[in-house]
């Protein structure tokens, strides 16, 4: 696929409007979940992180690789951000991975929202 930053800040437009709609669910994955008990942060601070996302974030859109999904395109993100430990009380740049399933333009899933494993390439940089 390719892109431009013009189609990623649409996308974008619907990931945030979905958040405002109140349409989202972010999922409660051990990994998701792993990063609100090794850092002090809230559902509010996740969204806010999401709500602060640009094109130059964006790293790829690859396709659902559940079985009957794969017409679906996961969009993939990384942003670095500052956390407090939440044992420990050390401030910690911690860089994100936080892909999304945006269904038909009506509803935004957060599949993942955690510390990244790899390092991300990122589209635009």
């Amino acid at each position: 696929m390719h892109f431009q930053k013009g189609d990623i800040e649409e996308y974008l437009q619907g990931v945030w409007d979905a958040i405002e709609a109140g349409k989202y669910q972010i999922a409660p994955r051990p990994k998701n979940r792993e990063l609100l008990t090794d850092y002090i942060i809230t559902e509010e601070e996740e969204l806010d992180i999401i709500k602060r996302l640009t094109p130059m974030d964006f790293s790829d859109a690859v396709p659902n690789d559940h079985r009957g999904r794969e017409y679906e395109i996961l969009y993939i993100f990384g942003k670095n951000i500052n956390l407090l430990e939440r044992f420990g009380n050390q401030e910690r740049n911690v860089s994100l991975y936080i892909k999304f399933n945006k269904i038909s333009d009506q509803y935004l899933f957060v599949i993942s929202f955690h510390e990244q494993e790899h390092p991300l390439s990122y589209y635009f940089k």
